[in-house]
C-alpha cells in the first residue's frame, strides 16, 4: 500500500507550512531516515526524514515549493517496486516510468503509473528473518536486508544482527546525523564506539560537538556579513513566510511593550587585548566579540535577574538560567538562535556552540527548537560601522542589548595633566520593557556590563 507523505506539524502552533524544496527526485528510491524534503515554517527551514523506504512519486498537482498549505496536505507517495499509485501524467526526464493506459471510465487526467526501473538492492528478494531479529535490527539501526543468515535454511537470526551491529557502524548512524557530523567535525565512529547498541541521531552529534574539547575554527565566511543581491529598481517582491513572521513579531514588540533605550560608551581596550591574547595563544575557535559579550552579559544577568525576565499574564517570571539569543543576519532574514545555559558554560563552549548555530542559521538548517526559549538577546551591528542604535525587544523577553563597533578614539585619562591616549571604545545600547523592569535596575545592569567590558578579569573570576 502506498505510504502517504504529508505536510508535517513541526510545532504546536503550526497550522500551515511551505514546501521549501524536495531533497529527492520523483522516481528516486528513498531509504527510511534519509532527508526527503525541507519545510519552511515560522523562522526555520526544517529537514524532514522519510518514515518509510520506497520510491518517491510526486503527483503533478502536488503543491509547488514556496506555496503555503495546511498541515496534513498530501505531498507525495512512497511506493514499493511495481506498486501503482494514481498520479497525473507527467514527463519527468530524471525518472524512467511507463504510464499504463487509463482504465475504462477513469478521468482522462488520471492514469496508473507503474515504476519499471529497478531500484537499488532493496528491490531484490529480501532474505528471510525471524521476527525477533527484525525487532533487534530496527532497534540497532542495522540494515538486515544486506546480511547473511546463520539460522536454518539461511534465515537471519538475532545473533546475526547483533554481530553486524558490533562490527559495523554504517547502519547505526542516521543519514542526517552523518551529514551534520561532517559539517561540525564530529567523528561518528567514536560516537558509535561510546554508545554500543544505540542508533546515533542528529541530537547525539550536536551534543558531542558541544562537549568537544576543541573543534575546527568556523569558516571565515561566518565573520563576513551576508551580502544581499542587488534589487532591481521598482521590483515588487512578495513577502516570504520568514519575512512575514519577522514583521509580525517586530510590530507586536513595538505595540505591546513600553520600550526604553539606554546608551553608554565603554572602554573596550582590555577586552580587545584579551581576545588578541587568546588568538595569539592558539585558542580554537577564537572567540568573537559577540561570544565575549555573551559570557560577560550572562554573568551580569545572574547578578541582575530583573532584566532576565518576561511577562506572563499578570506575573513577572524571572529566569534562573540565561538562554542567550544571538541575532544573525541571513539571506532569509533575521534569525535568533539560542545558546542555552550560558551562565554555566566556558568561553570555549560558547564559541563552539555559537559557531555551529550561526552556520546552521545561515545555511537554512536551523531547527525551531534552536530558535525558541531565549531569555535575553544580543544583537551586533558593529561590523556595519554602526555606533549606537535602538534594538527592538525580542518577545517574550524583556530586554535586548545592542553592540556597536569597537573603534580607536582619543580619551582623556588625566584631566588635570591634560593627558590624552588612544583607547578602543564601543557603545552599548540596552532596550528594556518598562512594564517589567524600571529604569534604575536596568541602568545598574548596563553599568555592570560596562564594568565587565572594561575590566574583563572581574567576570573571568566570577
Amino acid at each position: 500500500m502506498p505510504f502517504e507523505v504529508v505536510m508535517p506539524r513541526l510545532g504546536w502552533n503550526m497550522e500551515t507550512g511551505a514546501l521549501a524544496e524536495w531533497r529527492k527526485r520523483d522516481g528516486e528510491y528513498v531509504e527510511a531516515g534519509e532527508i526527503l524534503f525541507a519545510v519552511e515554517s515560522d523562522k526555520a527551514i526544517q529537514e524532514v526524514e522519510a518514515l518509510e523506504s520506497g520510491i518517491l512519486r510526486i503527483p503533478a498537482d502536488s503543491p509547488q515549493p514556496g506555496l503555503q498549505v495546511p498541515v496534513g496536505t498530501l505531498l507525495a507517495y512512497l511506493v514499493k517496486s511495481g506498486e501503482s499509485v494514481p498520479l497525473k501524467v507527467r514527463a519527468t526526464p530524471a525518472t524512467a516510468v511507463t504510464p499504463s493506459p487509463p482504465k475504462a471510465g477513469a478521468s482522462p487526467e488520471m492514469v496508473l503509473v507503474e515504476q519499471t526501473s529497478v531500484a537499488p538492492s532493496s528491490n531484490a528478494k529480501k532474505p528471510a528473518i525471524s521476527p525477533r531479529a527484525r525487532r533487534v535490527a530496527d532497534q540497532l539501526g542495522v540494515d538486515w536486508t544486506r546480511l547473511g543468515g546463520s539460522g536454518r535454511t539461511g534465515r537471519i537470526v538475532e545473533r546475526d544482527v547483533r554481530q553486524a551491529a558490533a562490527t559495523s557502524s554504517i547502519g547505526r548512524v542516521s543519514p542526517l546525523a552523518r551529514r551534520v557530523a561532517q559539517e561540525v567535525g564530529v567523528d561518528v565512529e567514536q560516537l558509535v564506539a561510546r554508545s554500543p547498541g544505540k542508533r546515533i541521531r542528529r541530537a547525539d552529534v550536536e551534543a558531542a560537538a558541544r562537549q568537544a574539547a576543541s573543534v575546527s575554527p568556523p569558516p571565515a565566511t561566518l565573520a563576513i556579513p551576508a551580502q544581499a543581491a542587488p534589487m532591481p529598481v521598482g521590483a515588487v517582491v512578495p513577502m516570504t513566510q520568514v519575512r512575514r513572521t519577522i514583521a509580525e513579531r517586530m510590530a507586536a514588540s513595538a505595540y505591546t511593550t513600553a520600550a526604553v533605550t539606554l546608551t553608554t560608551e565603554a572602554n573596550a581596550t582590555e577586552l580587545v587585548r584579551l581576545r588578541n591574547q587568546l588568538k595569539s595563544n592558539g585558542a580554537q575557535p577564537v572567540p568573537s566579540f559577540t561570544d565575549l559579550l555573551a559570557k560577560l552579559v550572562a554573568q551580569a544577568l545572574t547578578e541582575h535577574p530583573r532584566v532576565n525576565a518576561h511577562l506572563e499574564s499578570d506575573a513577572i517570571v524571572h529566569s534562573v538560567a540565561v538562554h542567550m539569543g544571538i541575532a544573525v543576519d541571513t539571506e532569509r532574514g533575521l534569525l535568533v538562535p539560542v545558546l542555552r545555559d550560558v551562565q554555566a558554560k566556558s568561553l570555549r563552549q560558547i564559541s563552539q556552540e555559537s559557531a555551529i548555530l550561526i552556520e546552521r542559521a545561515r545555511s537554512g538548517q536551523i531547527s525551531l527548537d534552536e530558535l525558541r526559549g531565549g531569555t535575553f538577546t544580543i544583537t551586533n551591528l558593529g561590523m556595519y560601522e554602526i555606533d549606537a542604535f535602538t534594538p527592538i525587544i525580542n518577545l517574550p523577553e524583556c530586554a535586548i542589548l545592542g553592540l556597536g563597533r569597537i573603534v580607536p578614539k582619543q580619551v582623556v585619562v588625566d584631566a588635570d595633566a591634560g593627558r590624552v591616549v588612544i583607547q578602543h571604545m564601543m557603545f552599548l545600547s540596552l532596550t528594556f520593557d518598562h512594564r517589567v523592569v524600571d529604569g534604575a535596575p536596568a541602568a545598574r545592569f548596563l553599568q555592570r556590563v560596562k564594568q565587565y567590558v572594561e575590566k574583563p578579569y572581574l567576570w573571568l573570576a566570577g
